[in-house]
């Protein structure tokens, strides 16, 4: 295995950066309902969109990744843990890449209007097995400008039932 993917934070607390990792976990605290407990796609508390910013290898995409485990983890004891249990079938499936209900999409390979098109039509399908359905969508600053209005659209109207990472 290639060293930077097994050393990877599979959690909040194994982020390097303290600052990030206590604003993330004071603002997300109380605000992840439990997935177990929760109605699939009802997350009103759950802000619909976040902007990570910075350079590259800063554990941008990483971050994502914990988030929508956080959200989906069906193990966690209660809202104020806000950590993933990383071994739960929701977990798990996000951590091997394998989940229907968190799309991965690299901007930088995929960024014409039509991948953002398909996007906004997969979107409107209620998550299969987890909470909420997680869209990760990195290097968002490498789309076309008619991209960026068509996902803009998307990102001001979203289903209850998604949370866009950019």
């Amino acid at each position: 295995m290639v060293f930077y993917l097994k050393y990877r934070p599979k959690s909040f607390k194994e982020l390097d950066s303290q600052k990030v990792r206590e604003r993330l976990v004071s603002f997300l605290s109380g605000r992840l309902p439990l997935a177990s407990k929760s109605k699939r796609g009802d997350a009103s508390s759950i802000p619909h969109a976040f902007l990570f910013t910075g350079p590259k290898g800063l554990g941008k995409t990483s971050t994502a990744r914990i988030i929508a485990r956080a959200v989906n983890c069906t193990n966690r004891k209660s809202v104020k843990d806000i950590e993933p249990c990383n071994k739960c079938n929701s977990c798990r499936s996000i951590l091997e890449g394998t989940s229907l209900d968190v799309l991965e999409i690299d901007g930088a390979s995929n960024r014409g209007i039509d991948e953002i098109r398909d996007l906004r039509e997969k979107i409107r399908l209620s998550p299969v097995s987890s909470f909420m359905k997680v869209y990760i969508i990195d290097e968002v600053h490498m789309l076309t400008t008619e991209a960026f209005n068509a996902l803009l659209k998307t990102l001001e109207e979203p289903p209850s039932h998604a949370i866009f990472i950019l």
